[in-house]
Formats: C-alpha cells, structure tokens, sequence
C-alpha cells in the first residue's frame, strides 16, 4: 500500500540534502546510466595523471572513488555544505579542496594541470579550463544534455520554450570549447530512462538538484506534488527521460 502523502513530504523534507550522494533513493527511483562509464574511465586516466583537478566536486563521492589519483591532485567546490564534506572525505588522501565559484577566475597558476575533470558541472568555464591545462592536457567531463528530466520540470513549471530546451546542448559545448582553443576528440550524448516511485523521492530530487525548479519549496509547490501523488497512485512510477553528454578536449601542443 502506498504510504501517505504527507508522511512522504515530511520524510522527504527531512532529509539532508548536501553532498553529491543520491543514495537516499535507493529502491525509490531509478536512473539508466550512460554506457561510457564515466567514472571508471575517469579513474583510469587519473592514475596515469601527473597533476589533476576536479572541478565542481560536489561533496567528493566521484573523486573519493578513484582507486589511484594523480601525483598531484586538486578538487573545486563552491557550496559551503559540499565543501566541507569534499574536505573531509579527499585531504586524507592528499588532495588540495579549495573554494571557487563559477564568476572569479580559478585559483591555479596556468598551465598546472594536465588532466581536468567535471561531473556534471553546473557551469563549465572554457576559457579557464584551457588556461590550466598544460599543452596536450585534456578536459574530460559527463554533462547534463538538453531538457533533461524536463518531464518531471514541465510538470512544475509549464511547457519550456525552445531556446530553453536546447540549453546545455553538446554542439554548443562543442562550440564554446573550440572558441577557447581546444580541440574536441570525443562528444557523445545519451538519452536515459528515469522514474521516481512515490512523491518523496522528487521533492529530494528537487531540493538537491536546485536549477531543475528554481526556487522549489514543498509549500509553492503543493498543489502540483499532491496531483503528482495521485498521479503515481493512480498509474505507476512518474517516468522522464535524462539527457547525458561526454566530452573530451584537448589543448593542442
């Protein structure tokens, strides 16, 4: 039997939200991964890195994983709450967790890196991506595509216009990293299936992924998430498709 709407939000209120770990929805909503394996593939060009930067490590999870990490190796975080975990999870193994938000300039010297790496980065910084990265260093990177989980968005908000659907999309990434005098080697993007199983787990979803609704709060929003319970009651898991691109880039010699 399904549980009760309000013991659902309140549960999903509750829940801590920082850090960069979903695993609260475990066995609750489902995501396809992409076939690339980003994480694995990250890890292996880590361990043959000299010198390395993660940027937008969210609370390290990604990062934490890698089994062998560069000689040297940096992480960025901007959000207070992620930093402090990114801290405490990656300077026992060494790693340098520093403060830097998407508007200043990186807090490296040029060309300290030969290896630079994002999962899912919000913004994506070309021109200073390529400042850091040593000549025939490589930016490799899983973004968020276009209109992504924008079922569950358009839900919230209404039907998008175009120009808002088509944001994020490779061929701008494509674009944007030539522009900043890289060369692109590998762009390829997915389309994934996605469901959420009760109404708890997209008001998680929503307070963790905060530009999916801006400014998503229980209480705005409540009508909408009791029809979405009924809905899910009524038919079935809440079903959207995610959009997944990989790109890597490399600063010619």
């Amino acid at each position: 039997m399904m549980r009760r709407f309000e013991d659902l939000v309140a549960e999903a209120e509750a829940a801590p939200v920082d850090g960069w770990d979903f695993s609260w929805l475990d066995g609750r909503a489902s995501e396809q991964r992409p076939s690339w394996r980003y994480a694995h593939t990250m890890g292996r060009r880590m361990a043959r890195a000299t010198a390395a930067l993660d940027l937008e490590t969210g609370g390290g999870e990604v990062l934490g994983g890698v089994p062998r990490l560069a000689t040297r190796t940096a992480a960025t975080e901007s959000w207070p709450p992620n930093l402090a975990r990114a801290a405490a999870l990656l300077r026992p193994r060494g790693v340098l967790v520093v403060a830097a938000d998407d508007h200043t300039p990186l807090p490296f010297t040029d060309e300290a890196f030969d290896l630079v790496v994002s999962r899912h980065p919000v913004t994506t910084r070309w021109d200073e991506i390529s400042r850091v990265l040593t000549p025939g260093g490589v930016y490799f990177s899983q973004q968020v595509g276009p209109a992504s989980v924008f079922e569950l968005v358009e839900f919230f908000l209404g039907p998008q216009p175009a120009e808002v659907r088509r944001r994020r999309h490779p061929d701008r990434a494509r674009a944007d990293a030539e522009a900043a005098g890289l060369q692109v080697l590998d762009l390829r993007m997915e389309t994934l299936h996605t469901e959420f199983r009760d109404v708890g787990t997209v008001i998680y979803f929503l307070r963790k992924v905060i530009w999916m609704v801006p400014g998503f709060t229980v209480d705005r929003y409540r009508p909408q998430l009791a029809a979405l319970h009924d809905r899910i009651r009524a038919h079935g898991p809440f079903e959207a498709h995610t959009t997944r691109f990989l790109i890597e880039a490399r600063k010619p010699t």
